[in-house]
């Protein structure tokens, strides 16, 4: 191997690696909303098992979504932008109810979180 291939080939290593860590800091894309007294948080995922994400709303209201996964790289790469870890921290524009039900599925790559909001009463219609 010459002396520019080298380079060429650790200027494509570095690159991608830069292009990665790019990746996982803005990974994943998210939507909130409110939908009848809850926050709705829609989180793009695709290819993570569902064992391997965890979601937990801090003191401070934020919600940490934090997932890894494995990534077959055999063979020959050429681009490597998928990321292997996620570590997203969304500050929640309103506040959670304490106790209240939380609920998220993980569907076709699509991790959807329900936050009851605090302050919010369900009234239940008969």
């Amino acid at each position: 191997m010459s002396i520019t291939s080298a380079i060429k080939n650790e200027l494509i290593k570095r690159a991608e690696e830069l292009s990665r860590g790019f990746y996982e800091a803005t990974y994943p894309p998210v939507d909130v909303y409110e939908e009848g007294g809850y926050l709705v948080i829609v989180a793009d995922m695709p290819g993570f098992n569902k064992e391997n994400i965890k979601a937990r709303i801090t003191p401070q209201n934020e919600l940490v979504i934090e997932a890894e996964r494995e990534i077959s790289e055999a063979g020959k790469r050429y681009i490597s932008q998928r990321p292997k870890k996620v570590y997203k921290v969304i500050r929640l524009p309103i506040t959670a109810k304490k106790g209240g039900e939380i609920t998220g599925k993980y569907e076709n790559g699509v991790l959807t979180l329900r936050l009851p909001i605090e302050g919010t009463v369900t009234i239940k219609i008969e």
